[in-house]
């Protein structure tokens, strides 16, 4: 995905449009698939981990359907390619008040789903 792939307006919230090739043709009268809502709520992250985060879930929630599935997927990959520990909390209605790692902090939502994801420990 490119940085035009990827546009935030003033309120924070960025829109995921698919590449051309990333498009599957349709019948016609039938819709493109939708395109995701990202808005990152709080972040204490690099903008490049920021992204790979975003994309990290939605890969996730395309490849599961339960909440812990996609959390366990997330947190998997961040501690994969980022080391231990990563904790990812995924949901639509949950508190959190967590302690994180400097610069190792995203809470976001991918449409009406919020993930939280830090590293501690």
């Amino acid at each position: 995905m490119s940085a035009e792939d990827v546009k935030k307006n003033v309120t924070g919230a960025i829109v995921l449009r698919p590449n051309s090739d990333d498009r599957k043709p349709f019948a016609p009268g039938a819709a493109p698939a939708a395109a995701k809502r990202v808005v990152i709520k709080s972040a204490d992250m690099k903008d490049d981990i920021q992204k790979e985060a975003v994309d990290i879930a939605l890969a996730a929630f395309q490849n599961h359907n339960v909440e812990k599935d996609v959390a366990e997927h997330i947190k998997k990959e961040f501690d994969k390619k980022h080391g231990p520990t990563w904790h990812c909390i995924v949901g639509r209605n949950f508190g959190s008040y967590v302690t994180h790692e400097t610069n190792h902090f995203i809470y976001f939502y991918l449409d009406q789903k919020a993930v939280l994801l830090f590293k501690s420990g």
